[in-house]
């Protein structure tokens, strides 16, 4: 970084000299000076113009360069930058961004969270922000609650900054009302797993072209969301916590909840309540019910899950919780921006970086568009499509608020709680906290024995978690794979850095 800026203002030496040669005898007020932080700006005060390039990835937006326009209006004005929104397809993300983090492109602030972060942090692609918090980032430091910051670190850094969003999750099941009506089926009933028997049944005793229980997602299993709720999966589910209390790593796939939770899908499975296809196929639920073929699913819980859900698939669910909020350093970690290593200017990232977290027009910018050409405002909190614009005709219509900054800055949409993020605070502070906050496993020093898990897990998992496989013949064989393939060094490691991570931060568990 320091050897970039001596290079500029070497050659904005040169060329004020020059100028200097050619007649200009007053003073030159835009002569480029180095700013305390390292920024450079020009003897006026002001910084020099820049261009912010943010990374990230999304569905294909006609209008993307107008909003970009947009937002550029506003960073000049605060920070004398203009906006570069760079989209990737999703499919294409891992291979583009591999090459633009290896290269010299400028990336100043890309999108990273999981294995992505790790990797990237190890690799040295990402800036520590620490200082750059302190200097450039007052903004996002007040707006985090001082334990979710903390959750970020690595080694005691820094490295990248989660967009505020919904930090906890529980468990909850959506049914379609219209089916639960017309055989009259009280959900309310449901507490446990056991209690949806008689609501698939009836289902699919009824209804034959229906799916009783679909998947939350494409990769995803039946039963996965209830996995990332249940425990603190410290990752990558390759040891987990035997209890949130707790600091004692064990292997998941051993437990006695995993082998209930998977027998139980096994069970829905042969009754036909799920699909038979269903770990080969890559349709969720929510492409089953919007088709009018699917009845239920199993997902992850927020504030705004129902509304949102129903506004996807077109017609009333109900929504049934199990269990309670839980967060982890995973759900902190799973999504936020950092600042690549080749940045041209960290700092004046950093400055975008705090308004993303702070400027309530800019943030509505990225995550709705202009208001008047993709949304309109209904109520003081409130926005909807404007006269003329839907879903399908508008030029931006992203919806990926979670992704870039605070979203609880933004506006709600018409079919949301106008109070939804207050709730959405609420429950992130209300929820059962991991005694392994904080804590990031760096898996490198099992990189051999995880590839070598990871093809246990893809020959074994999905057939077990969708009810494909029988446990009672499988279950072994897949333990028995795992521990051929290592998993016991890698929880040994996992479990190691974990005491490490404990006693650096005095940390302890019942």
């Amino acid at each position: 970084m320091r050897t970039r800026i001596g290079i500029m203002l070497l050659i904005m030496t040169m060329l004020t000299l020059l100028l200097a040669g050619c007649g200009k005898e007053e003073s030159n007020t835009n002569a480029v000076v180095a700013g305390e932080e390292g920024t450079t700006e020009t003897s006026d005060g002001k910084l020099p113009p820049y261009e912010v390039k943010l990374v990230f990835y999304g569905p294909a937006q006609k209008d993307l360069e107008l909003v970009e326009k947009e937002m550029s209006k506003i960073t000049l004005e605060k920070i004398n930058a203009t906006v570069k929104l760079e989209r990737i397809e999703p499919a294409a993300w891992d291979q583009q961004t591999i090459l633009m983090l290896t290269g010299n492109e400028q990336v100043d602030l890309i999108v990273t969270g999981g294995t992505d972060f790790s990797r990237q942090v190890a690799q040295g692609q990402l800036l520590p922000l620490d200082d750059l918090l302190q200097t450039h980032g007052q903004d996002i430091t007040k707006a985090f609650q001082p334990e979710i910051l903390e959750a970020t670190k690595v080694e005691g850094k820094i490295y990248a900054i989660p967009s505020i969003r919904d930090f906890a999750s529980n468990t909850n099941v959506l049914m379609r009302k219209d089916l639960l009506d017309k055989y009259n089926l009280d959900a309310s009933k449901v507490k446990t797993l056991d209690d949806l028997d008689p609501i698939l049944e009836t289902i699919h005793k009824n209804e034959p072209n229906i799916t009783p229980l679909g998947k939350p997602g494409a990769s995803a299993s039946i039963v996965d969301r209830i996995l990332e709720n249940s425990w603190d999966i410290l990752g990558d589910y390759i040891g987990v916590l035997d209890s949130l209390d707790g600091l004692k790593v064990v292997n998941l796939f051993e437990t006695p909840e995993y082998e209930k939770l998977i027998k139980t899908a096994r069970r829905w499975y042969e009754a036909g309540y799920i699909s038979k296809d269903a770990a080969t196929s890559k349709e969720s639920a929510v492409d089953l019910i919007k088709a009018n073929v699917g009845f239920g699913v199993i997902q992850k819980g927020k504030p705004g899950a129902l509304a949102q859900t129903e506004q996807r698939v077109n017609t009333k669910l109900q929504l049934i919780n199990l269990g309670k909020q839980i967060t982890s350093t995973t759900n902190i970690t799973a999504i936020m921006l950092g600042i690549p290593s080749n940045s041209k200017d960290p700092e004046r990232a950093m400055m975008f970086l705090n308004l993303l977290n702070s400027d309530r027009d800019l943030i509505n910018l990225i995550d709705w568009g202009i208001e008047g050409k993709h949304y309109v405002k209904v109520g003081e909190k409130s926005i909807d499509f404007p006269p003329g614009v839907n879903a399908t005709n508008s030029g931006y219509n992203m919806r990926q608020g979670w992704m870039f900054g605070n979203q609880l800055l933004s506006y709600t949409w018409v079919t949301d709680n106008p109070d939804l993020w207050e709730e959405m605070d609420q429950y992130n502070r209300d929820s059962k906290k991991s005694a392994a906050l904080g804590f990031t496993y760096n898996p490198s020093p099992v990189k051999t024995e995880l590839a070598a898990i990871t093809n246990v897990v893809r020959q074994f998992q999905s057939g077990l978690e969708n009810g494909a496989l029988d446990p009672e013949v499988n279950l072994p064989k897949f333990n028995a794979a795992l521990h051929a393939a290592g998993i016991d060094k890698v929880i040994a490691e996992k479990q190691k850095q974990l005491n490490d991570w404990a006693e650096k931060n005095n940390k302890t568990g019942s």
